[in-house]
């Protein structure tokens, strides 16, 4: 009698299950791959930038870009309402006066220069920012330090006094800067730095001796005197006194000095600091 036919084996499930994610795995990879073409025609690559357009960039936002104004035209801007022109008329008239520079320091109008400006003057006329002129007259003098202080009969509409500093903060190297009139040149600005503290000068016209000076190397000429040395703060730190020059010539060559606004300050009324 003949046997029946052993039934096939059954499939193995391990070998289904493998099947069937190598299945799912080669869809993964083909949605995969389908979404990388489709962004890469939606959004296609940037072309890489040349040295030329890379040049090009730079240029226009160097060309739009706004740089600030220098420190010295801020400083001018703020003592310019303060800084007046002084002309003094000698025993021989106009002609025999002097020019000179001087700063308001208070709110009364009170203006500090240099006694030499004015000394044995028979007229005083003090030319304001907006131009206007008024006459005036000596109110102090303090020779020991070259300072006077003038007062004025009338003051112009606007102007503003001068906000003072502190030299006992300087420091050698800081910014100064020169405002007054050389030569009659109303309103000069000149920068520089402090080149030295504590000097000593001796005027040769007057004799007087003054001691504890600002040097400076802003320029400063005859008309100069009496106007302020300025920190890059915009704030008085001195009053100008003199230039040196070991030749006759009355021009400026290197060195200047200032009183400092706390010496020269108290001859206004304010307090030594």
């Amino acid at each position: 009698m003949t046997e029946p036919a052993a039934p096939p084996p059954a499939p193995r499930p391990a070998l289904g299950l493998a099947l069937r994610s190598l299945g799912l795995f080669g869809a993964g990879v083909g949605a995969a791959l389908a979404a990388l073409l489709l962004y890469r025609l939606l959004f296609p690559a940037p072309t890489p930038l040349s040295e030329q357009d890379i040049a090009q960039s730079v240029a226009a936002v160097m060309a739009s870009a706004t740089p600030p104004p220098a420190f010295s035209a801020d400083v001018y801007a703020l003592i310019r309402p303060a800084l007046v022109l002084i002309e003094s008329q000698g025993p021989g008239g106009w002609a025999d006066g002097r020019l000179g520079s001087g700063v308001i320091v208070d709110n009364n109008g009170s203006i500090l220069t240099s006694l030499h400006v004015v000394t044995n003057s028979v007229a005083i006329t003090v030319t304001f920012a907006d131009g206007t002129a008024s006459a005036g007259r000596l109110a102090v003098a303090q020779p020991e330090n070259d300072i006077a202080v003038l007062v004025t009969q009338r003051l112009p509409a606007q102007w503003a006094p001068a906000v003072l500093g502190n030299p006992g903060a300087l420091h050698i190297g800081d910014e100064a800067y020169a405002v007054g009139n050389p030569f009659g040149l109303y309103g000069s600005i000149s920068a520089g730095v402090i080149s030295g503290l504590d000097r000593s000068f001796t005027s040769e016209a007057s004799g007087t001796h003054l001691s504890g000076l600002i040097q400076i190397d802003a320029a400063v000429n005859p008309g100069n005197s009496g106007g302020p040395l300025v920190n890059r703060q915009g704030q008085v730190i001195g009053i100008i006194a003199a230039l040196v020059n070991p030749t006759e010539q009355d021009v400026f060559i290197g060195i200047g000095f200032a009183v400092p606004i706390n010496i020269a300050g108290p001859a206004a009324g304010m307090p030594q600091y």
